[in-house]
């Protein structure tokens, strides 16, 4: 059996560190990057890409609300034209930065706000999936597991890989427990690589109640702004490996060949 890694990274700013990012992207196998409208810069997002390039990791767009001060985190009302031009604008910047390095973006995952409005909100989800659909239907779009982002995609027939969060509980209703709420966040590693292996053998998201809800898994998304993000990432890699799942970046998953 198969899974992916990933991780948000390249978040420099004033509410994130990204002093990890070096060792994170030699245990993950895909980095979702900051393209400057929530976190990151130019020099950020080289960095991340040089390293991609000589670890193997692929290289994804994580695009945004342009929300600096709030991390992209606040929920904002855009029209389709402006969330169609926040999308292209921050996948050509990382692509044209990509490229420099003799490295495309293969994957795309919306960030924060944006990401978790589509989860629940299906004629944004239809807009965010159309838009990525007609300017790269080469990208593996990288959305939560049952969520209305996934229901979208599918409908047009786009590359998609479901994740879960190794570092997130879940409602009732598969979705994320609000950052709001003091269970939202799972910190200790013992508790995630469990978590984790969990959901990826049985293939089912484990809500914070007990309940367990059947999806598809591809990737497993391990944030890089928690405290914990460096022993987290190394203990579920060391626990998927133990167990006999084959790690692999998200353009080399079987689904995809």
């Amino acid at each position: 059996m198969e899974i992916n890694i990933n991780c948000d990274l390249g978040e420099k700013s004033k509410h994130h560190s990204d002093e990890n990012d070096p060792k994170l992207l030699e245990i993950v196998n895909s980095a979702n990057v900051a393209c400057g409208y929530h976190a990151g810069d130019e020099d950020s997002m080289n960095h991340v890409v040089k390293i991609c390039k000589k670890n193997g990791v692929s290289i994804g767009a994580h695009p945004s609300f342009n929300d600096p001060e709030n991390f992209g985190r606040k929920r904002l009302n855009l029209s389709s034209d402006e969330i169609n031009k926040l999308l292209i604008d921050q996948y050509e910047i990382l692509q044209n930065i990509a490229e420099k390095h003799g490295e495309i973006v293969t994957h795309i995952k919306p960030h924060g706000a944006l990401n978790n409005m589509a989860c629940e909100d299906i004629e944004l989800a239809t807009i965010i999936a159309k838009s990525i659909y007609n300017f790269n239907k080469d990208l593996i779009y990288l959305v939560p597991t049952g969520s209305k982002m996934e229901e979208a995609a599918k409908k047009f027939n786009m590359r998609i890989a479901c994740e879960i969060f190794a570092d997130r509980n879940y409602d009732d209703n598969g979705n994320l427990v609000s950052r709001k709420e003091p269970h939202a966040l799972i910190t200790d590693p013992e508790q995630a690589k469990s978590h984790v292996l969990s959901m990826v053998e049985n293939q089912a998201i484990n809500c914070h109640s007990g309940k367990q809800i059947p999806c598809e898994i591809d990737s497993v998304c391990i944030h890089g702004d928690n405290i914990s993000s460096l022993a987290t990432a190394l203990s579920i890699k060391n626990n998927l490996l133990d167990n006999g799942l084959e790690l692999k970046t998200l353009t080399n998953l079987g689904k995809f060949k």
